[in-house]
């Protein structure tokens, strides 16, 4: 507890102060010393009422005398304590008593010509972690102040299978999954943690903080992690842990018969040795119920297309491009796959250039890409880090027999991606220290390249990396699927002539918008060519709640054409929800076959629905009809995907509509079919690009607009006509912006749509990791990060010149169609 009320036994304490808080002088508490993990002890000689500032906030002074000069004012020093601490200190603080404090804030004491005390006084308050401790003086306590102060400290843990929704708890679990911390949205850093114990619940934590240092210290599954003051909610039906004032958090090594030494994300914390008995039973418990061997950490053990763990030290870094970052590691072990060195110019390459030269044959080169890149360039040459979920592709070059492996740290924090700096206390790095210097460097040395692609431009190999490039890049990376009597036409010529024109090219992809993949993915109305962005689920979540609020009108239940049943959840909350069975030949069909609509279920339960029935349709009751939610929310969901209409064109019918489909001889229930019977225009999911296109005499911006054909959708506008796509920003908004303002500015204006340039469904990849990874990779192949122009790929195209006028100017704009990516890039 934040104030602790301790025993005298004998002339000293029964119970010690923590090992790691150091005694600090008063003559030493001065402005620009570092007080961290240091303590003040002193004699209360003067304490004033408890009172309330401004705010509410209990507030309560105390003066201490040091102990060195008991007769000195000046050796006396004003405390100033805030919050609950303020109450807890007023209930049993005795003049006499020796008083410690720990985890305080020094600032100037605006009294000090006043007073005569101390130029600096003390702050304390429990959300700064701090801490108090009390070697009162013999007396009877009353049973209303034991009721707020233990006689040692000792807190209570809550068995995650006890938490409840707006409570705030101290807990210990063991990780099971975790994303090591990195920039949220905002300025703070995130961390996510998924914590397990012997109750066999599942908590997962998201947790923010403004300094790196405060977040939980993890490095691996398994580790045993304990919280204080964490705030717990429910959502969707599961709990949540999320960080709030005074949370704090000690990570100990999972390793049975490991040493229990705590990571602190705090200045001040207290660890009883009773609590090693906590960590001990739990690290038996995992050991025996939880998977947490993780996967090849070595790479002597690494094969093509792996996601792995690498427990390395870093030996060089290099910017690459700005979206990639470069690494230069190793752990000791030489992989048995040749390896390509990412060419960088010699003068960017950070790093001993001797150490680089003596371990070139052990290095690998792991590219890092987007949200990672900042904390990369942070890197101390030398670290030893833990980088999580790395990605191992397999390459070769045209006209070569040997293939080479290259390691990748995707963008992103999907399955734990990210970078974490391992201290030098940690087992895992002293294991591999010890390694490293008992490898024999002359033996590595004296091994042939045979075994490794040696591409490295930062060593004089300029001339093979070119010959090497040259013959990778012969051949295109996309196919034209038409219009193969056209010549190629050079850039400069297209930019000199006149549009309407088509045209094939040749040349290089110099760098694309958006950067971000799943920000290429729109929604596009074919009727009245308008794009919006893909909505968040969390919308979707927000809609589904306020429809809950309204309970099923059982009067609708059971007609010639669905069944219903309703239930009531056991929960506060008491929702009433109604599932709707759609039948056919008055029978329920089997589940793969069944068309439902809920009301009043939560995101995660219509989640639950569309894996098991064929579609699942929200709805809500009126007094006479089931009608379609929100505009904003999918009118119908299948499998992983939901589908949109266009609140502008779109005007929803009753769900009685239904019953026509449901009346065919055997219902296919098409999202197409579907749309129309409920008067609903549906959107299409589209990838919106732009390239921007180089060969030897110029540069051009072409736009790409692909789709998918999925599931009887179809442009109708797939020809070379020309018009306007407008750009829906907001529900009610009149500004219907053009989409590359969206791309950072050219005008958008063209609705042909080329069809399968990527190969992937675009209503499929925000929810398939598989087809992000996939469409990841190959724009790496498009346009390769770290790679000079010379280098890049060549790419065929056929595009489109068109004009746009308007009142104020005229422009011509260009776009590919019928091309699409070779099968064989990825």
């Amino acid at each position: 507890m934040p104030v602790q009320l301790l025993k005298i036994g004998k002339g000293k304490s029964e119970t010690p102060l923590p090992r790691h808080l150091q005694k600090e002088d008063l003559k030493h508490l001065q402005e620009g010393f570092d007080h961290t993990n240091k303590y003040f002890q002193g004699i209360v000689v003067l304490s004033y009422p408890l009172t309330k500032l401004g705010d509410g906030t209990d507030f309560f002074k105390v003066v201490l005398q040091g102990l060195d000069n008991l007769c000195s004012r000046t050796n006396s020093i004003n405390i100033l304590i805030h919050g609950k601490m303020a109450e807890d200190c007023a209930k049993v603080i005795r003049h006499g008593d020796t008083f410690v404090v720990a985890g305080f804030k020094l600032a100037k004491s605006p009294t000090a010509g006043l007073d005569g005390r101390h130029g600096c006084h003390l702050e304390l308050s429990e959300e700064a972690g701090s801490a108090i401790y009390i070697y009162a003086k013999p007396r009877t306590t009353a049973a209303s102040e034991t009721a707020s102060l233990s006689v040692a400290p000792k807190y209570v843990y809550t068995p995650l299978n006890h938490l409840k929704d707006g409570t705030v708890v101290n807990l210990y679990g063991v990780v099971k999954f975790f994303k090591p911390p990195y920039v949220s949205k905002g300025t703070d850093y995130c961390s996510v943690v998924t914590l397990v114990d012997p109750s066999n619940v599942k908590l997962t934590c998201t947790l923010f903080n403004g300094n790196l240092d405060s977040l939980p210290k993890i490095y691996k599954v398994g580790d045993i992690v304990r919280f204080h003051r964490i705030k717990i909610r429910e959502y969707n039906g599961q709990m949540q842990g999320i960080t709030g004032a005074g949370f704090a958090s000690l990570t100990f090594d999972g390793t049975v018969g490991a040493p229990v030494v705590p990571r602190s994300s705090s200045k001040v914390y207290t660890f009883m040795d009773e609590e090693q008995k906590t960590i001990e039973e739990l690290r038996v418990w995992a050991a025996s119920n939880l998977s947490i061997s993780g996967p090849a950490a070595k790479l002597s053990g690494v094969r093509p297309m792996l996601f792995f763990d690498l427990t390395c030290q870093l030996v060089g870094k290099a910017k690459v491009d700005g979206s990639s970052f470069l690494l230069k590691v190793w752990d000791g072990t030489k992989c048995p796959y040749p390896t390509w060195k990412v060419p960088v110019e010699a003068r960017d390459l950070e790093g001993e250039k001797v150490v680089l030269h003596q371990l070139r044959n052990l290095t690998v080169d792991i590219l890092v890409y987007d949200n990672h890149v900042q904390l990369a360039k942070s890197l101390k040459i030398g670290s030893f880090l833990r980088i999580y979920s790395i990605h191992t592709k397999q390459a070769s070059a045209v006209d070569e027999d040997v293939s080479h492996i290259e390691f990748h740290l995707h963008g992103g924090t999907c399955y734990g991606r990210g970078i974490g700096v391992l201290p030098e206390s940690n087992l895992d790095v002293k294991e591999l220290k010890a390694f490293l210097e008992s490898v024999d460097l002359a033996d590595s040395q004296n091994m042939e390249s045979m075994s490794s692609v040696e591409l490295d431009s930062t060593f004089n190999n300029v001339t093979d990396l070119e010959s090497h490039l040259q013959r990778c890049q012969q051949l295109p990376v996309t196919v034209l699927t038409d219009h193969q009597d056209l010549n190629n036409t050079e850039l400069k010529t297209i930019l000199n002539s006149t549009a309407p024109q088509q045209y094939r090219i040749r040349a290089k992809l110099r760098t694309y918008k958006p950067q971000k993949l799943y920000q290429s993915i729109k929604l596009y109305c074919s009727k009245c060519n308008s794009l919006q962005e893909v909505p968040d689920g969390d919308d979707f979540d927000f809609i589904l709640q306020g429809s809950a609020v309204t309970a099923p009108n059982p009067e609708l239940h059971n007609t010639s054409w669905y069944d219903s049943v309703m239930w009531t959840t056991q929960d506060q909350k008491q929702r009433k929800i109604a599932i709707h069975f759609v039948k056919h030949d008055e029978m329920l069909q089997q589940p793969e076959d069944t068309l439902l609509m809920i009301e009043g279920g939560t995101l995660k339960e219509v989640w639950k629905l569309t894996k098991r029935f064929k579609c699942v349709i929200p709805v809500r009751s009126t007094e006479d009809d089931l009608e379609l939610l929100d505009p904003s929310a999918p009118f119908l969901l299948q499998g992983n995907i939901k589908y949109y209409g266009c609140k502008q064109c779109s005007t929803p019918k009753p769900i009685k509509s239904l019953s026509s489909i449901a009346a065919e001889q055997r219902p296919s229930w098409e999202p197409t079919e579907i749309a129309q019977v409920l008067g609903i225009v549906p959107l299409q999911y589209v990838f919106i690009m732009k390239f921007t296109l180089v060969d030897a005499t110029g540069a051009l911006n072409v736009y790409l607009f692909d789709y998918f054909p999925q599931l009887g959708f179809v442009c109708k506008h797939s020809g070379p006509i020309c018009y306007s796509i407008k750009y829906v920003t907001t529900e009610n908004s009149q500004n219907h912006q053009t989409l590359d303002n969206r791309l950072q500015n050219p005008l958008w204006t063209s609705p042909i749509l080329t069809e399968n340039f990527f190969q992937i469904p675009a209503s499929e990849i925000l929810t398939n990791n598989f087809l992000q990874q996939k469409m990841q990779m190959t724009m790496n192949t498009l346009c390769p990060p770290g790679r000079k122009l010379d280098d890049l790929p060549w790419l065929e195209c056929f595009i489109k010149s068109y004009n746009v006028r308007d009142a104020m100017k005229h422009q011509v704009y260009y776009q590919i169609f019928d091309t699409t990516v070779a099968e064989d890039v990825v």
